[in-house]
């Protein structure tokens, strides 16, 4: 019994310190891992909740799902997100982004520091063409620039490096964002 007690009580200061926990979806009862960071809860996993419209599966294949999670047109991503929990704003994401600069956890969880742990789901363009599986991760955040385009955050392996940045009017006037049409990768953040 000391030996289960014990057992139970490591796995939870574990759980704690590495700032990793669990949220189940009651909508599909899809079970993600989330993670806390600076004060913020975000998924740990791309979204996989499949809505009646504006989402698709990578290559059209559900199996795709269970490790990329589903992508997401612009007006879907908005709404798809659980209750109590919402599409991140760029500012969500340029904090995060900030963090992990001082941090070499985006993929890979390291003792002391909690992982987002991306994933490289690739996209598929407003043409229908899926590309950059396992090259690269674009996630939307709830900015709209205009009836057209949308801010997006993006985290790319270039010669091996990871590579990341956010489509954001505020730092640079002329940057469009993307089609709303396009399809990208959706982190959910706690309210």
């Amino acid at each position: 019994m000391k030996k289960i007690l014990f057992a139970g009580i490591l796995l939870v200061t574990i759980t704690i310190a590495s700032g990793q926990d669990k949220f189940t979806d009651k909508r599909d009862g899809t079970v993600y891992r989330t993670v806390t960071i600076n004060g913020t809860t975000w998924m740990a996993e791309n979204l996989r909740y499949m809505p009646k419209q504006g989402s698709v599966y990578y290559d059209n294949d559900s199996n795709n799902a269970r490790v990329y999670g589903v992508l997401y047109e612009w007006k879907a991503a908005v709404k798809v997100c659980p209750s109590d929990w919402h599409l991140p704003s760029g500012t969500e994401f340029r904090d995060l982004s900030d963090h992990f600069q001082h941090h070499d956890s985006w993929r890979n969880s390291s003792p002391g520091y909690p992982s987002i742990e991306i994933q490289l789901g690739g996209m598929q363009d407003h043409e229908g063409t899926f590309s950059e599986i396992d090259e690269s991760g674009y996630y939307w955040t709830s900015t709209d620039y205009d009836k057209n385009s949308a801010e997006y955050f993006s985290y790319l392996i270039i010669d091996k490096m990871p590579v990341t940045d956010i489509s954001r009017k505020a730092d640079i006037d002329d940057i469009e964002g993307t089609a709303k049409s396009d399809k990208y990768s959706v982190r959910c953040v706690k309210n």
